[in-house]
């Protein structure tokens, strides 16, 4: 006899044939063996395995906001083989209910709503036609709802219309954000003069309107859960037809601010009335570029400086120092009944800073400088607009002690008197700037002392030039005692250098020369033969340490009165060979090729001989 473990458990669809393998055997006998083959077919039964993922049992999550009666878990996905199942929840406490197919829905009146997370335990039991039956449990958690509140944008608002508006005419719209929202009139309870569209909000008039004034409660709530709502108050006056605009004085404004206007000052207030005197319905709002809506603003009535005016600024010069605007006055908001005022702010300057001096001022100049020469250019700064606009003056003029000018508008230092680094190595000059054009009122003007210095560069004199710097003469000499002139040296050196002074340094023997200034004089002697004097005179120019000298050679041939000599006692005067000079000059010459020379004979050629033809021609005819 062949059973079933009790612990056995068969499954078709994983296992259906078995194959068992018997052996019998008797006493004295050999084995035998034998085959059994075990089928199994599929067959109706519950399995609890199939129904629940755990044996802990199965967790739903859902949003507060689920619709009622919305399906959250389903204990049998599919139908089992034609299996019959019911189920039933063994706790009555949850407001959860299970249908007999095995599906739990949410409460027929949704869930109530909560900032926190509400948790249900479901304890289900399924049974099936045969009486097994499997109890599992299930956790359904209901998260807050994550849709938002219903709010209003706007929940004070207030209406102008004119009257004679017709029935069934669109007066307003209000609109609430949210899900699924709808809207109501909570205050009057009984509207009389409006009445909302539940899903659009559009506020409808119901009859003519007349001159009134209503107060409106309304509510907007979530259609799917009522107690998601927010209430706003709309006040709707309804206006006559015969209200005229603002009279405003002044009508327009015009001004001139200085830049040191301190913001929030106030720079006109407005008187405006309407026709009815009711100066609280009027509204003011300033209009213009974003330039002036960033400068100047209203409160109320008054025009008000919002932030600073800076007159020293590219911003403001780009404007034209000029600010336009337009301060628009209105009645109970309404813009058809309005008044414009002009405004024009023209913003001036205001002398504010100080001149500033260059942070270095010292300059060098050759003590050889011409007259006019440029020192140099003190450059001062201004900070305020037009920027570095000064004038230039020197403490204490020009003169003697002070050789040099300033430009007025440059601030050029030019040389206008002589210089010599000997007597003077530096000058101190005190420069004042002084602003101008930097204010309104011309008289407000600031100045600053700088202190400038000039230092003397000192170039030594050139050296005297002579020409020429060698000299070969022929005299002959004169009675002894006699002054007898021989040559006059001819040298220069600058024109402003002092006088040339001339000194005899060698040669002289027994003091027969001497010069008297520039001319060379021979003092004869009873000497009866030819003698040659080889005589080196210095010549120095300049004055003081600045002194320089340059030395000529004078060759002087006596000849004695009683020697013969040429016919002719006139002075010669011979140069020295010196080393020849050597001139290079270089020319650019083109030398064209070969080919190109022929080309151009042959074209010559066969030009003169077309022009040759031609004239025959001519000729004959």
């Amino acid at each position: 006899q062949v059973t079933l473990r009790a612990a056995a458990e068969l499954d078709a669809r994983q296992v259906n044939l078995y194959t068992l393998i018997l052996r019998a055997a008797c006493p004295g006998e050999d084995k035998v063996e034998g085959r059994l083959f075990v089928w199994v077919t599929p067959g109706h039964v519950l399995r609890c395995d199939s129904l629940f993922a755990t044996a802990e049992g199965d967790v739903v999550q859902v949003l507060a906001d689920v619709a009622p009666r919305t399906p959250l878990y389903a204990v049998l996905p599919q139908p089992l083989g034609g299996l019959t199942v019911s189920g039933r929840l063994r706790n009555h406490s949850t407001p959860l209910t299970l249908t007999r197919r095995g599906l739990v829905l949410a409460p027929d009146n949704g869930f109530e709503p909560c900032k926190d997370t509400q948790t249900f335990r479901l304890e289900i039991e399924v049974t099936d036609g045969h009486g097994h039956n499997c109890s599992r449990a299930v956790k359904v958690e209901v998260l807050p709802s994550r849709q938002p509140r219903i709010t209003f944008p706007e929940p004070h608002r207030a209406v102008m219309v004119t009257e004679g508006v017709g029935p069934w005419e669109v007066v307003t719209q209000v609109r609430a954000r949210g899900d699924n929202v709808r809207y109501a009139i909570l205050a009057p309870v009984a509207p009389v003069l409006f009445t909302i569209d539940e899903v659009t909000g559009e506020i409808r008039s119901t009859r003519r309107l007349e001159v009134t004034h209503v107060h409106l409660l309304i509510r907007a709530y979530n259609a799917l859960h009522p107690e998601d709502h927010a209430t706003a108050t709309l006040n709707v006056t309804v206006q006559g037809t015969d209200r005229q605009a603002p009279r405003c004085v002044p009508a327009i404004f015009v001004s001139q601010v200085p830049e040191t206007r301190s913001p929030g000052s106030t720079l006109v207030t407005l008187r405006c009335t309407d026709s009815t005197s009711t100066d609280g319905c009027l509204h003011y709002a300033l209009e213009g570029p974003p330039s002036s809506l960033s400068h100047f603003c209203m409160e109320g009535p008054q025009l008000k400086v919002n932030t600073t005016l800076d007159y020293d600024s590219e911003a403001m010069a780009a404007l034209g120092f000029q600010f336009t605007a337009t301060i628009v006055v209105t009645v109970g908001g309404q813009p058809l009944q309005s008044t414009r005022v002009p405004v024009l702010v023209t913003v001036t300057p205001v002398n504010e800073f100080r001149p500033a001096c260059p942070s270095s001022a010292t300059f060098t100049v050759p003590e050889t400088a011409a007259f006019g020469s440029v020192v140099g250019r003190v450059a001062g700064t201004d900070s305020d607009y037009p920027r570095d606009s000064l004038e230039y003056s020197l403490e204490g003029g020009s003169g003697p002690a002070q050789p040099f000018s300033i430009d007025r508008r440059t601030g050029e230092i030019r040389v206008v008197g002589s210089l010599d680094s000997q007597q003077q190595k530096n000058y101190r000059l005190v420069v004042r700037l002084t602003d101008t054009h930097n204010d309104l009122d011309l008289r407000q003007r600031q100045s600053r002392l700088c202190d400038v210095s000039v230092r003397l560069q000192a170039v030594p004199d050139p050296l005297p030039v002579c020409i020429p710097e060698v000299q070969e003469l022929r005299i002959t000499a004169g009675s002894p005692g006699s002054r007898q002139p021989v040559t006059r040296l001819l040298c220069h050196s600058s024109p402003d250098s002092a006088a040339l002074t001339y000194t005899i340094v060698g040669g002289n023997e027994a003091g027969r020369f001497r010069l008297e200034g520039n001319t060379l004089v021979y003092l004869p002697n009873d000497r009866a033969e030819p003698h040659p004097f080889v005589l080196l005179v210095e010549v120095w120019g300049g004055s003081g340490a600045r002194r320089r000298s340059s030395v000529v050679a004078l060759v002087v041939h006596v000849t004695p009165r009683s020697t013969p000599v040429p016919p002719s006692t006139t002075t010669q005067h011979t140069t020295l060979q010196k080393e020849p000079l050597v001139v290079m000059r270089t020319e650019a010459v083109w030398h064209p090729p070969a080919w190109f020379v022929a080309v151009l004979t042959i074209s010559g050629a066969l030009l003169l001989a077309t022009l040759g033809c031609m004239a025959r021609n001519l000729l004959c005819r």
